[in-house]
C-alpha cells in the first residue's frame, strides 16, 4: 500500500485564516442588511445561550419529501433579556471610509447601567448633531446589555452598534432619539418563525496539532518518525513553509458568524403552558428566567457566552410563517 507523501486536509483550511483566538468575547457585526421600507428598523438583538432541546414540528418546507410531516430539530434556547438604547451614533462617508460625527447619550440610563460607565453629553449635543444631518451616512444605535440581569456574574454591561435601516437619515435619527434610555425587548425587533443571522465567539480548544485542527491524514504506521504530523512541508527550494500548508496552532475562540438560524419559539417564562427549564435548570447555566427564544440548530460559543442577532442578510423570504411547535423535549 502506497504512502500518502503531503497528506492534504479533508476540510476546507483556508475558508477562516488567520485562525488566531478573538481579542474579544464580543463578537462584530461588520455588514448589515438593507431594509425596503418607509419606517426605520432596528436590525439586531442580543442572547445569552443557554442550552439544546429538542423540538418536534410540522415540516413547512415546500418541495421537500418530509413537508407535512413530524420533524424533530435541535433547538438552541437563548435567553434575550431587554436591551437598552443609550445613545445616537451618526457616521459621515470619507475618502478613508465611515467617519463618525457625533455621540448623543441619553440623559436617562438605568442605574445598574450607569454605575460601570460614563457617558456625559456635551453642551447642546442634541441641536449640533440635528444640524448635522445633512452630511450624514448611517445612523446607528448605541446599545448596551447586562449580562448580571439573567443571573451570569458578570457586572459590566456590554455596549455595541446597531444598525437602523429604512427611511432617510432624518426618520431614522427620530426613531432613535424616542428610543433613548427606553428598553427594546426581542419581539420588537424580530418575529417568530422569521430567520436570523448569529455572530458569535466558539469555544476555546487550546492549541492543536494539524490532524485535529485541519483533518489532516494520519500517516502510515511505522513509515516515519511521527504519524501526526504532515509528510512534507513544501520543497527544498525555495526556503519557506506556504500559508496554504497546514500547521499546528490555536484552535477555538475565533469569531464565526452562522446564516439563517429559523426563530422556532419566542416567548416567556411567565408563561406556563410552555416549560421550558429542565429540572434544575441547563447545565452549566441555571434556570432560564424572562423573555427566550429558540434558533433552529446549533449556535457557535459555549454557555452563557453573548451570541448578536442580526436581521438576516441572505436567502430573505417574501413572507414569513409562524412554525407548528407540536412539543419540546428538554
Amino acid at each position: 500500500m502506497g504512502h500518502r507523501k503531503n497528506s492534504q486536509p479533508r476540510r476546507g483550511s483556508l475558508a477562516y485564516l488567520p485562525r488566531g483566538r478573538a481579542k474579544s468575547f464580543e463578537a462584530r457585526i461588520r455588514t448589515w442588511p438593507e431594509v425596503n421600507s418607509e419606517e426605520p428598523k432596528l436590525l439586531a438583538h442580543v442572547g445569552f445561550k443557554a442550552g439544546c432541546i429538542q423540538v418536534v414540528s410540522i415540516d413547512d418546507r415546500e418541495k421537500t419529501p418530509n413537508h407535512g410531516k413530524q420533524l424533530v430539530s435541535l433547538g438552541t434556547v437563548l435567553v434575550t433579556p431587554p436591551i437598552t438604547v443609550l445613545g445616537i451614533r451618526g457616521y459621515s462617508n470619507s475618502t478613508t471610509g465611515l467617519h463618525a460625527e457625533f455621540d448623543v447619550y441619553s440623559e436617562d440610563i438605568p442605574k445598574y447601567i450607569a454605575k460601570h460607565i460614563s457617558l456625559k453629553n456635551k453642551e447642546g449635543a442634541l441641536e449640533k448633531a440635528e444640524k448635522m444631518l445633512g452630511r450624514i451616512k448611517e445612523i446607528f444605535a448605541l446599545v448596551a446589555v447586562s449580562p448580571n440581569v439573567i443571573g451570569i456574574e458578570q457586572k459590566k454591561p456590554y455596549i455595541f452598534e446597531a444598525a437602523i435601516k429604512g427611511g432617510d437619515i432624518q426618520k431614522q435619527f427620530n426613531y432613535v432619539k424616542e428610543l433613548l434610555g427606553k428598553e427594546v425587548k426581542i419581539d420588537q425587533v424580530f418575529e417568530l418563525g422569521g430567520s436570523v443571522d448569529v455572530a458569535a465567539i466558539t469555544k476555546g480548544k487550546g492549541w492543536q496539532g494539524v490532524i485535529q485542527r485541519y483533518g489532516a491524514k494520519k500517516k502510515q504506521h511505522k513509515s516515519r518518525k511521527t504519524v501526526r504530523e504532515l509528510g512534507s512541508l513544501g520543497p527544498i527550494s525555495p526556503q519557506n513553509v506556504m500559508y496554504t500548508v497546514p500547521r499546528a496552532g490555536q484552535m477555538g475562540l475565533h469569531q464565526r458568524v452562522e446564516y439563517d438560524k429559523r426563530i422556532l419559539i419566542m416567548n416567556n417564562t411567565d408563561d406556563k403552558k410552555l416549560e421550558i427549564n429542565p429540572e434544575g435548570g441547563y447545565k452549566h447555566f441555571g434556570l432560564v428566567k424572562g423573555d427566550y427564544i429558540v434558533l433552529k440548530g446549533s449556535v457557535p460559543g459555549t454557555y452563557k457566552r453573548m451570541v448578536k442577532l442580526r436581521s438576516q442578510v441572505r436567502n430573505v423570504p417574501p413572507k414569513i410563517t409562524k412554525p407548528n411547535i407540536l412539543e419540546i423535549v428538554v
